[in-house]
C-alpha cells in the first residue's frame, strides 16, 4: 500500500491533522484567548492536511508546506481587505480561483496543495470585513501550519517508496546486460530477456510509480527525470529490435565496438543515477563513436547493400537513444550545473541551463487555452465559487463559506461525477446535521463538552471519511465544524441546520457550472487532443521525409504545433484517470499515441540535422512511398480517436476503417520492403519508419482486438506511456488536479 494512502496512512494523516488542529485550536482559544486566531490556525490545519491531498511522505508534504507558507499569508491578506464588498470579494473569487487552480498544471503537488490554499482565501474573504485582526489571521494561520510542518516531519513517518532515480537505474542496468548479450552469438535476445524489458518499461510507467515520485513538475530536474525515463524506455526498445548481423557473418569491429560502448554507457548512467558514480567517460567516448561510424558512413562508397545499412542505422539508433538518455540523466542529477556536450541536440534538451519562473512560465503558457483540462478544470471551479460566493453575499448567508466549501469540495470534472458526488454528500450532511442538532440541543451551552468530545469526533471524521467515501465524509464534518462554532460563540440546535442549507446551496452550485462548463470532463478533450496529435504526427513524418529524400539540412526545424498537441494530449490523459469511466471498447492505445509523438520527435531532429544528399528518385521513391504509408495510417488511428464511441463500443457512421485506404500497403513488415542499395541516410530514415510503424500498430491494436471484458483502454497497462514533462515538449505530464478530500 502507498504510502499516505490506504487505512495505515489514512490513520497516520488523520492522528496528525487531529493533533495540530486541536493542539493549536486550544492553545489559541483557551490558551491566549484569541477566537480569531483559533479560527484560522484550526482551518488552517484542515485546509492543508484534509482538505488538500499533497502527495508523497511526511517529509516531502512538509517541504511543499514550507513553500507554500507565503502564499497562505499572501491569499489571507487579499482575502481580507477584498471583503470589503461583495463585488470585490467576487472579483477575487474568479482571479485568485482561477491562479491556485490553473496551477495544478505544474504537477501533482501544486495540484494537491490548491484545495486548501482555495479555502485559506475563501475563509477570510467573507464578512466581517476586519483588516485589524490580520495580524491574528496571519498569526494563528502560521501557528496551526508550523504544527502541521513538525507533525508531517516527526509524528508517525511513512517509508520512502523506490524513487524514479532508482527505477531508472534498473532499467540502465537491463541495458547494459542487454547490450552484453547482443554482443555474442546469436546475437538476439532471447524470449525472457524480451519479457525483461516490458516488465522494465512497465514499471517507468508513471501511473506505475508514486504520485510524489512521478517527475512531472516543472522544473529543470523533473523534466530531466521524466526525459531520462522516457530515454531508458526507448533504449531498452531499440536494443530488442536490434537486427543481428547476416547469417553465417561474424559483427563488423566498429559494429561490437558501439554496442560494447552502449554497455558501458548505460551502466555509468545507472551508476550515476543510483549515486554510486560520478563519471560520464563513457558517455562522452560513444558520443565521439558514434560521430566516428557516422563520418565512416559518409565517407564509405555509396550506395550500400541493405542488410548492412540497416544494421548500422538500428545500431546508431540504439547508440542515440544510449546518449540521449546519459545526457538526461546527467542533467537530471546535476541541474544547471551539467552543461550540454558538444553536438548535443538542443531543440531535445532544450531546458537546460534555464531558470525555474522561466520553465514554469513555459508550462503555464502551454495551458493557457480552452483545449487545455487544466485551463477548462480553473475556468469551472472558479466561475462556480464566484457564483456561491455572489449568493452568499446578496443573500447574507449565514456561515456562507460553508457553501463555497461545498463548492471546493463537491465539485469534480465531470458533470456525472459531481451529481453522484452531490447526492452521497447531501445524505451524509443531514444525517450529520441531525445528530448534531440533537447534541447541541442537549448540551447547549457547556464548551467543556464540545471541547472534550471534539478531538474523537475530529479523528473518527478524518479516519473514516477518506474510506468510506464523501457521504461519511460530510456527515461527519458536519459534526466537527458544529462543535467548533459551539466554542467560540453561543449557538443553538439551528447551526446544524444552517449547515445543511449551505451545503444544499454549494452543492447545487456545484451542479450547475459542472453541466455548464465542460461537462463531459477529459473524455471528449483526450479524444480531440489525441486526435489532433496523430494529425501533427503524420504530418511531420511526410516533411521530415521529403527534406531527407531531397538532401534538405534543417538544425532547427519548427515543430512547435507537435510539441503543443503532445503537451495538451499528455495532460487530457493524466486528467482522464482520475474520472470515473463508462465501460467501453474500441478507444485507442493512449500511451502507444503519446509515445509515438515522442519517437517522432527525436527522429524527425535527428534525420533533418543530418539530411544530406538528396537519395536520387529510386530510393527517395521507396521512402517517400513508406513515409506515407505510416503517414496514412496515422491519420487513420487520429480518425478512431476522435469518434468518441458508445457504452456498447460502436464509434458510429463517421469512423474510419482499421485499415486506412491510402498507402497502407507500404507500411507492412520491414522483410516485405526488396532489397536495395542506398546511401546511408535512407537507412536511418527506414529505420525511424519502421520504429513508428510498430508504435502506429499499438496504437490500434485495441480495435483489431478489443478488451473480451469492453474494459476503457486508458486503464490498461499496456507496454508503452506518457513521460509526462519530458525533454521534447517540456510542457506537460503535470498530473491532473485529483479531486480534494470532502470536508
Amino acid at each position: 500500500m502507498s504510502a499516505g494512502r490506504g487505512p495505515s496512512g489514512v490513520a497516520r494523516r488523520a492522528i496528525r491533522t487531529t493533533l495540530c488542529a486541536c493542539g493549536a485550536f486550544y492553545v489559541c482559544l483557551y490558551g491566549l484567548d484569541r477566537p480569531v486566531a483559533a479560527t484560522y490556525a484550526l482551518f488552517a490545519v484542515v485546509s492543508m492536511a484534509a482538505l488538500s491531498r499533497i502527495p508523497g511522505t511526511g517529509g516531502q508534504r512538509a517541504a511543499v508546506l514550507v513553500r507554500t507558507l507565503p502564499a497562505v499569508w499572501l491569499l489571507l491578506t487579499a482575502g481580507t481587505f477584498l471583503a470589503v464588498r461583495t463585488w470585490t470579494a467576487v472579483a477575487g473569487m474568479l482571479v485568485i480561483g482561477f491562479a491556485i487552480a490553473f496551477v495544478a498544471a505544474a504537477g501533482p503537488r501544486a495540484a494537491g496543495a490548491a484545495p486548501g490554499l482555495q479555502l485559506l482565501y475563501i475563509l477570510p474573504c467573507f464578512p466581517p470585513y476586519a483588516p485589524d485582526t490580520l495580524d491574528q489571521r496571519l498569526g494563528g494561520a502560521t501557528f496551526g501550519l508550523i504544527l502541521l510542518i513538525l507533525a508531517e516531519k516527526f509524528i508517525l513517518p511513512e517509508p520512502r517508496g523506490t524513487t524514479y532515480r532508482e527505477l531508472a537505474a534498473g532499467a540502465a542496468g537491463t541495458a547494459a546486460r542487454f547490450a552484453a548479450e547482443l554482443g555474442r552469438p546469436p546475437y538476439a535476445l532471447p524470449a525472457a530477456e524480451v519479457e525483461a524489458a516490458r516488465r522494465t518499461g512497465e514499471s517507468l510507467r508513471p501511473l506505475h510509480v508514486e504520485e510524489a515520485e512521478r517527475p512531472a513538475g516543472p522544473g529543470l530536474r523533473d523534466r530531466a527525470l521524466a526525459h531520462t525515463g522516457l530515454g531508458a524506455r526507448t533504449l531498452l526498445g531499440r536494443l530488442v529490435i536490434l537486427p543481428p548481423p547476416p547469417p553465417g557473418e561474424p559483427p563488423l569491429r566498429t559494429a561490437q565496438q558501439l554496442l560494447e560502448t552502449v554497455g558501458r554507457t548505460a551502466a555509468e548512467t545507472g551508476a550515476l543515477l543510483a549515486g554510486t558514480g560520478r563519471a560520464t567517460a563513457e558517455a562522452d567516448a560513444l558520443r565521439r563513436l558514434r560521430e566516428e561510424v557516422r563520418e565512416a558512413a559518409a565517407r564509405e562508397s555509396q550506395p550500400v547493400p541493405e542488410v548492412r545499412g540497416r544494421r548500422r542505422a538500428a545500431l546508431l539508433e540504439v547508440a542515440d537513444a544510449a546518449v540521449a538518455f546519459a545526457t538526461a540523466a546527467e542533467l537530471a542529477v546535476r541541474g544547471r550545473r551539467a552543461p550540454l556536450p558538444p553536438g548535443t541536440d538542443s531543440g531535445r534538451f532544450w531546458y537546460a541551463g534555464r531558470h525555474a519562473p522561466r520553465l514554469w512560465w513555459h508550462r503555464l503558457a502551454a495551458h493557457a487555452g480552452p483545449r487545455s483540462v487544466h485551463f477548462q478544470n480553473a475556468v469551472r471551479i472558479s466561475l462556480a465559487l464566484a457564483a456561491a460566493r455572489t449568493l452568499a453575499g446578496v443573500e447574507s448567508l449565514p456561515h456562507g463559506f460553508w457553501a463555497m466549501l461545498a463548492v471546493l469540495s463537491l465539485t469534480r470534472t465531470t458533470v456525472s461525477q459531481t451529481k453522484a458526488t452531490v447526492r452521497q454528500a447531501l445524505a451524509g450532511t443531514l444525517l450529520g446535521a441531525l445528530l448534531a442538532a440533537g447534541v447541541l440541543a442537549l448540551v447547549g451551552g457547556h464548551t467543556t463538552v464540545y471541547a472534550v468530545i471534539l478531538p474523537l469526533v475530529m479523528l473518527v471524521a478524518f479516519t473514516v471519511g477518506p474510506v468510506r467515501g464523501v457521504g461519511w465524509a460530510q456527515g461527519m464534518f458536519t459534526l466537527v465544524v458544529s462543535f467548533v462554532f459551539a466554542q467560540l460563540a453561543p449557538v443553538t440546535w439551528r447551526l446544524a441546520g444552517v449547515r445543511l442549507m449551505d451545503v444544499i446551496i454549494g452543492s447545487m452550485v456545484g451542479v450547475v457550472f459542472g453541466l455548464l462548463a465542460w461537462p463531459r470532463g477529459a473524455q471528449a478533450e483526450l479524444h480531440r487532443a489525441v486526435a489532433l496529435l496523430l494529425a501533427r504526427e503524420a504530418e511531420t513524418v511526410e516533411a521530415t521525409t521529403a527534406a531527407v529524400v531531397a538532401g534538405r539540412r534543417d538544425t532547427d526545424p519548427d515543430d512547435r504545433a507537435l510539441q503543443l498537441a503532445l503537451s495538451l494530449a499528455e495532460s487530457a490523459y493524466a486528467q482522464r484517470q482520475i474520472e470515473p469511466r463508462a465501460p467501453v471498447a474500441g478507444a485507442p492505445d493512449w500511451q502507444a499515441a503519446m509515445i509515438t509523438g515522442h519517437h517522432v520527435l527525436w527522429g524527425s531532429r535527428r534525420l533533418l540535422a543530418r539530411a544530406g544528399p538528396d537519395l536520387g528518385p529510386g530510393n527517395g521513391e521507396r521512402l517517400s512511398g513508406r513515409a506515407d504509408g505510416v503517414a496514412a495510417r496515422m491519420r487513420g488511428a487520429a480518425q478512431h480517436a476522435a469518434t468518441i464511441p458508445s457504452a456498447d463500443g460502436s464509434r458510429g457512421a463517421g469512423a474510419a476503417a482499421v485499415e486506412p485506404a491510402a498507402g497502407a500497403g507500404e507500411c507492412g513488415d520491414a522483410a516485405q520492403v526488396p532489397e536495395v542499395v542506398a546511401p546511408s541516410e535512407f537507412f536511418a530514415a527506414q529505420a525511424w519508419l519502421d520504429s513508428l510503424t510498430l508504435d502506429v500498430e499499438r496504437v490500434l491494436a485495441p480495435y483489431r482486438a478489443p478488451d473480451p471484458a469492453g474494459a476503457d483502454p486508458a486503464d490498461s497497462t499496456g507496454s508503452t506511456d506518457s513521460t509526462g514533462s519530458t525533454g521534447s515538449t517540456g510542457a506537460t505530464g503535470a498530473a491532473a488536479p485529483r479531486p480534494p478530500r470532502s470536508a
